[in-house]
């Protein structure tokens, strides 16, 4: 989960029960195997040789279409049913998240291009491009 986090959450959102659910029927069909159990008794999995002969023909499928889902536009839409300070905690809050979640997106950027590692670093800009579009939106929305 911590490697998922490092690599996939600046662009890719999961859960940790959406890992752990999923990790018993990636092995079940042999995509990934149990490791030795682990400090307080974690459970590792490595993949499997077909599992990455999967995750290779899932490289090159169709992806598919977005899927929206900001939370605080959500509640902005409903905004004539929130208090003017409901708004203005949500808006502030999510500003501060976002800018932190900016600065630190930016960092992994040049970490991953220093490192040489173009995609990653490309589709981190994608993140870095989403958090300054939600800025943008947040300064622009209406807080009465």
């Amino acid at each position: 989960m911590a490697a998922a986090e490092r690599r996939l959450a600046p662009y890719w959102s999961m859960t940790r029960s959406q890992v752990y659910r999923e990790l018993p029927v990636l092995a079940e069909k042999g995509l990934v195997r149990l490791g030795k159990p682990g400090p307080r008794m974690s459970q590792p999995y490595a993949i499997t040789a077909a599992g990455k002969r999967t995750f290779s023909r899932w490289l090159t499928e169709e992806p598919g279409r977005d899927t929206i889902r900001n939370p605080i536009a959500l509640r902005f839409a409903f905004g004539n049913l929130h208090s003017a300070s409901q708004l203005k905690n949500l808006q502030t809050a999510a500003n501060e998240y976002h800018t932190e979640a900016l600065a630190r997106v930016r960092e992994q950027v040049k970490n991953a291009k220093k490192e040489g590692e173009t995609y990653d670093a490309s589709a981190l800009e994608f993140a870095v491009a989403y958090h300054k579009a939600a800025l943008s939106w947040l300064k622009s929305a209406q807080v009465n």
